[in-house]
């Protein structure tokens, strides 16, 4: 009852915001900014694909993994285009992209948490370094390496967090115990409080927090984006997975601060790459990175703080 009534809330709520972007989309007014409005759509529509793949999540958890795999595949792929390599990088690319990557979700999968919290950054960090080496070519090595090392370990051992929570067991009442409620309610958490600390920071926006690195998110927005999405939270703790309303309070908090985290880091990264858009996953604004870089800092975080806490 608890999974189908959450979903259904979720489902107004995205309509409601899919008819009122549309609604300001049409209008043709001075005062609306195109691009900002262009934005709150690809937000919503971004919303709408992951909740899609985690309702999927209560008929076959496996293909929920599969869903998030290819996700991270194509991220990867975009972080890499974003990081000129050389001819040296190459097989190491190949041992990143089509062994590590999969393996890390095929690992997930089985809930095999002894391997997969390893595989990434102590198996495969130390191999891309030595198999890169054995090519011959240090002409700026540690930075060749370490961008590989990064894009591997944001878009594929981060973001592989997020379809872990399917398997995460926690001591809270039987009637919670659904393994998708868990990743269903962080998806919703960390996508609401993207749109509310975006849309706060262009109502309040007196202390921009980085202007060169992202020139709308503010110190207002964030403050008052992270209450709003703990305040979601409250209002939802009927169909959070965990026993008490002001745990679910301090977690949907914990993950909107992270959410804010991997925003900036993200932008931070496409403007060094001279990059204001990682690809063209929603036309208009960006691939997916811009829409997934919130999931992949608020992911592991959300995940290692729940296992310790209220791991069964």
């Amino acid at each position: 009852m608890v999974p189908s009534l959450f979903v259904g809330v979720v489902l107004v709520v995205l309509a409601a915001a899919t008819v009122g972007g549309q609604w300001l989309r049409r209008r043709e007014s001075p005062a609306i900014d195109r691009r900002a409005v262009d934005s709150f759509n690809a937000r919503v529509q971004a919303w709408w694909f992951f909740t899609v793949v985690i309702v999927l999540a209560f008929l076959w958890p496996g293909l929920t993994v599969l869903l998030f795999a290819m996700i991270s595949f194509w991220a990867l792929r975009e972080f890499v285009t974003l990081t000129p390599t050389r001819i040296g990088d190459h097989r190491a690319l190949f041992w990143v992209f089509f062994f590590f990557t999969p393996m890390q979700f095929v690992l997930v999968y089985f809930n095999n948490y002894g391997l997969y919290s390893i595989l990434i950054p102590v198996f495969a960090f130390l191999f891309i370094a030595a198999r890169a080496a054995v090519y011959g070519d240090y002409d700026r090595f540690l930075e060749r390496i370490a961008k590989v090392q990064c894009g591997l370990l944001i878009c594929v051992y981060c973001f592989s967090y997020a379809p872990a929570l399917l398997y995460l067991r926690t001591a809270e009442q039987p009637e919670r115990r659904d393994p998708a409620n868990m990743l269903f309610f962080f998806i919703t958490i960390v996508l609401s409080s993207d749109l509310l600390q975006w849309a706060w920071s262009g109502i309040y926006n007196r202390h921009i927090i980085a202007e060169k690195i992202n020139p709308v998110m503010s110190w207002e927005g964030v403050l008052a984006g992270s209450a709003s999405a703990a305040a979601l939270g409250w209002m939802l703790n009927w169909a959070a997975p965990f026993p008490n309303w002001w745990q679910t309070v301090a977690m949907s908090l914990l993950i909107a601060v992270m959410a804010a985290c991997g925003s900036m880091t993200m932008s931070a990264i496409k403007r060094d790459r001279g990059e204001l858009t990682s690809g063209n996953f929603v036309e208009g604004h960006g691939g997916v990175l811009s829409r997934i870089d919130s999931i992949c800092f608020a992911a592991p975080v959300f995940y290692h703080v729940t296992r310790y806490f209220f791991g069964a």
